[in-house]
């Protein structure tokens, strides 16, 4: 039985999803914006939404523990700095999962995941 296990083992080792999502927290703090699974989406998600949990808290024990997660110093300057103001009078919910259907190489459930406050910030194509 599998109760009170949390979390999806996503198909690889614990360090390869360890890797992967470290990976994909610190892209997407760094684009605001990232493409991927479903399910990998929501459990980026998870961690994200503690890192700006942390944030939020400020002082520097927090900046270590997220410096400690987060693999670039530049993305968590722009976290504590940036990111975080945007959402202190937020009580969580500060990424969105929006559905983009399926790829067509193995028609996986694509997703994009981004932090709430996103705005495209490339002009849009007139024809």
């Amino acid at each position: 039985m599998r109760h009170r296990k949390a979390g999806r083992k996503l198909g690889r080792t614990a360090s390869h999803r360890k890797a992967m999502l470290r990976n994909m927290v610190t892209s997407l703090f760094e684009h605001e914006r990232i493409v991927t699974t479903v399910p990998k989406a929501k459990e980026a998600r998870r961690v994200a939404e503690k890192m700006i949990t942390l944030a939020k808290r400020g002082g520097l024990h927090s900046r270590r523990q997220a410096y400690s997660y987060i693999q670039s110093k530049d993305v968590v300057a722009k976290l504590f700095d940036l990111i975080s103001p945007q959402y202190a009078d937020r009580q969580g919910g500060y990424t969105r999962i929006i559905r983009t259907g399926s790829r067509l190489g193995d028609a996986a459930p694509m997703a994009i995941l981004e932090l709430v406050g996103y705005e495209d910030t490339e002009p849009a194509v007139e024809e």
